[in-house]
This record gives C-alpha cells, structure tokens and sequence, in this order.
C-alpha cells in the first residue's frame, strides 16, 4: 500500500519508471491526444480525471496517464466489486506514466485518485467485442500457473507467520511481537500486487496513518507496528490482531482462487520496484520500526519471482532484455546484500545517504528493463 510521500531517494527513482512499453494489439485503436498512436490519454487533475475513450474493443490496451494535478495521483481500472484490472500508481505532479491492461468485454469503471486516498474520481468504461486471450498462447498460460505455485508457497507461510505474530500481540509479548513482524511481512510483500486486486482487503491490511481514508478506521499491520515501537503498548490491540488474521486470510483464499493473468506478471513485476521507490528506499513504508529492508528485499524477490515465470517467453521473443534483466537483478541482489545483519537486515536509520543513493541507482538500473517486459507480453 503506497502513500503519497515521496522523498529525494524515492524521486530518483521515480525518474527511471517513467519509460513505459507501447500498446498490444486490442483496446487504444485511435490515437488520443497526449496519449500518442494507439494509446488513450487520460488526464487527472485534483478534481478530474478525464479518459480519452470510455469506450474500447476487447483486448489490450494502453492507457498514458498525466498528473496535472498539484498532489500524487494513481490510475486504476476496475471490475464489478472493485477488482482491480490494471493500475498505474505514484504519479507525481508533472509527470506521465502508462499501463497495460487486457480487458475482455464487458463494463468497468477508470478511477484517478488524488492524494492516491478514497474511492477515487470515477468514470464508466465500456469493452466490447472479442479478442484472443494473452493466456491462450501456451508459454503465457504456463507462465501464469509456475506464478500461481510461487503465491501459494508464500500465502502458506503467510498464514502462519501472521499467526505467530498475532499469537504475540494478543500476548503482549512486545519483543516476540516485534521480532515476527517483518518476517510476517516478508510474505505479504512477496505477492502484493496480487493482494492489491481485491478491493478494499489490501488496504486494511497495510494501510498507512496518512493513507487511512477520512473517517475510516486504521486498521493492519502499520497500526500495531506504531503501538509497538512508539505507544510501545499493545494491551488493547487484541481485536486489531483478530480482525488481522481475519483480514489475511480472506486475501489468501481470493489469492490462491484468482486466475492470474500473464500481463499481471509483468505489471506487477514493476509495481513491487514501485513499492521499493516510494516506500522502502525512503524509509517511508515502516517508519516506526525502521525495518524497511526486510520489504526491500521481499518485493525485489516477489519481482525477480514474476520475471522468472515469464523466462520461457521473454527467452523466445527478446532474450536480449532477458539477458538484461539477471545482470540488473544481480547487480540489486549485491548492493542490497551489504546490508544484511544476521538473520535479517540493517534498520533504516542505520543506513547512511550514500548507501540509500547507492540502493536507489541500483533500482533505477533494474525499473528501465522491467518497464519493457509487459510490451513483450502483450505483443
């Protein structure tokens, strides 16, 4: 879950995400102002969020965000309940970022999110006709079920560290609680671009303080990890940690029930550097505890994981990125690597602003590359 503080490391890295791949072959057919050949512009404002077309033929398409706002905004596209289909997130003021969505027929709605808070400024959208699925070319489909495997195996171990964790809290064993919480949450960053697709669930579980709608109540992770380390009293946080456990569960049945499709790889392979650039470099996603590098680490290797499944087929169609890509990996894979303290990692306070620097150029390297592989999918 992102917020929309982003700080100079954060920024840096921000710069390196804004190249984008091109349109597949379905949805942006005419080409829309701003949004180049075969992409549909959208606008977002603090008060608007105007999409060139609100009507598109099935398939794939690629929507060219532009924040002419005055705060951070996000772009998403969503099914009946709230299924997230595609999104785009962390778009600064001033800057244009795009994503590709497949879409079969059907009607949805486009939402900006100012603030990237709230429901957001919604509008309909409309799909129409037919179009082959990406799934029915047999590597993609293969692709999408070694995924699948790797989800499981870390919603399983999300299910008892999360346990465990709870199992403290409820305690009020304070140093277990604080021990199992970023290992809880290695798991839970591995797969979160799939925890992001439903609706309302992520939130309550990651939610940040200044990400908490207005009025809405702050529930997760972050709200006993602040009872922790700054009320450092965690003897009313029993229902919290219920309605946690509660919370974790129910994603991970609808994670382990949903049909990823192959472009959710791709794009969600470069939300988890999103997530690396606006919260972890920054200090940002866990800024009581400071154990920042245990998320860093986790969506690098929720990433790599996503690039992984989709080998076969960035192999045949451009092993030159392929290639690209394990040499940027590695090369994040060492740098992050000086930062282990045992088990686990360096607090982020004991970082200092050339090692972020250094962290944040290394991610920079990786964003290029990966911002390439869902053209790839999509072709």
């Amino acid at each position: 879950m992102r917020t929309p503080l982003v700080l100079t490391a954060g920024a840096l890295v921000l710069a390196g995400l804004t190249a984008c791949s091109s349109t597949g072959g379905g949805g942006g057919t005419a080409a829309q102002a701003g949004g180049g050949p075969g992409k549909i512009a959208v606008a977002a404002t603090d008060t608007a969020c105007d999409v060139g077309s609100t009507s598109l033929p099935a398939g794939t398409s690629t929507f060219s965000v532009t924040n002419n706002g005055t705060k951070v905004t996000e772009f998403y596209v969503y099914a009946a309940g709230d299924r997230v289909m595609g999104e785009v997130e962390n778009i600064v003021p001033g800057l244009t970022r795009e994503v590709i969505i497949e879409l079969p027929a059907g009607t949805y709605e486009t939402a900006c999110k100012p603030g990237m808070i709230g429901k957001g400024i919604r509008g309909p959208l409309k799909v129409s006709g037919t179009a082959a699925k990406l799934s029915d070319d047999a590597k993609l489909a293969q692709a999408a079920k070694d995924y699948g495997r790797y989800v499981k195996s870390q919603t399983d171990a999300l299910l008892v560290k999360t346990q465990e964790f709870v199992d403290a809290v409820k305690a009020g064993d304070i140093p277990e609680a604080k021990a199992l919480y970023p290992v809880a949450r290695t798991y839970w960053e591995r797969i979160e671009p799939v925890a992001e697709t439903f609706g309302d669930l992520d939130p309550a579980i990651d939610a940040r303080e200044d990400g908490v709608e207005p009025g809405a109540e702050w529930t997760g992770f972050h709200k006993i990890e602040k009872d922790l380390w700054v009320e450092k009293d965690i003897s009313k946080d029993g229902p919290l940690a219920d309605k946690l456990m509660t919370d974790v569960k129910k994603i991970v049945e609808l994670a382990n029930s949903e049909q990823i499709q192959p472009l959710k790889l791709a794009t969600g392979a470069k939300e988890l550097l999103d997530e690396v650039a606006t919260g972890k470099i920054t200090g940002e996603e866990d800024r009581y505890s400071h154990t920042d590098l245990w998320d860093f680490a986790a969506n690098l290797e929720g990433s790599q994981a996503a690039v992984a499944a989709l080998r076969p087929v960035l192999d045949e169609r451009d092993p030159a990125l392929a290639k690209t890509l394990d040499e940027k990996f590695a090369a994040a894979e060492t740098t992050l690597g000086k930062h282990q303290k045992g088990d686990g990692w360096k607090l982020h306070t004991e970082l200092s602003k050339a090692d972020l620097k250094e962290l944040s150029d290394v991610i920079n390297a990786l964003a290029e590359p990966i911002s390439k592989v869902a053209a790839v999918v999509a072709q």
